[in-house]
C-alpha cells in the first residue's frame, strides 16, 4: 500500500516538473559588467529578453551611465555603486559614460529572444 502511493506521489512529482518545463518557466538570468577607470568589462555583451544587467564600478573614478536611446541612464556613480536594468526588447543598446565618451569608454548590450 505504501509502495503504491510512493509511486503515485513519484509520477505526481515527475508529471509537475514536465509541465513546468513546459509552461516555460526559467530562472531569471544576470549579468555583470565591471566598469574599472575607463572601460566596460565586457564592453560588448549579448544576453537573452528578460535578463538583467548590472554595472559596477570596481575603479576609483566616477562615472555615470545612460543608453543612447534613453532607455537606461544612471547619475554620478563611485567606487562600490551600481545600475541594474532588466532588458525586455530584442535589439542592441549601445551606452556610454557620459563623462569619458572621449576616452571611447563606449558598450553595447545586443539583446536576442
Amino acid at each position: 500500500m505504501a509502495s503504491l502511493a510512493l509511486r503515485s506521489l513519484g509520477r505526481l512529482a515527475i508529471a509537475a516538473a514536465i509541465s513546468l518545463c513546459l509552461s516555460g518557466a526559467h530562472a531569471v538570468e544576470t549579468t555583470n559588467v565591471m566598469i574599472d577607470n575607463f572601460t566596460f568589462e565586457p564592453a560588448q555583451l549579448t544576453v537573452k529578453v528578460g535578463t538583467t544587467v548590472t554595472w559596477k564600478v570596481v575603479g576609483q573614478s566616477t562615472h555615470d551611465l545612460a543608453a543612447r536611446d534613453g532607455s537606461f541612464a544612471n547619475r554620478t556613480m563611485t567606487f562600490g555603486q551600481t545600475l541594474s536594468f532588466t532588458f525586455t526588447k530584442a535589439g542592441r543598446y549601445p551606452y556610454v559614460c557620459m563623462q569619458h565618451e572621449g576616452d571611447g569608454m563606449v558598450g553595447e548590450v545586443t539583446v536576442i529572444d
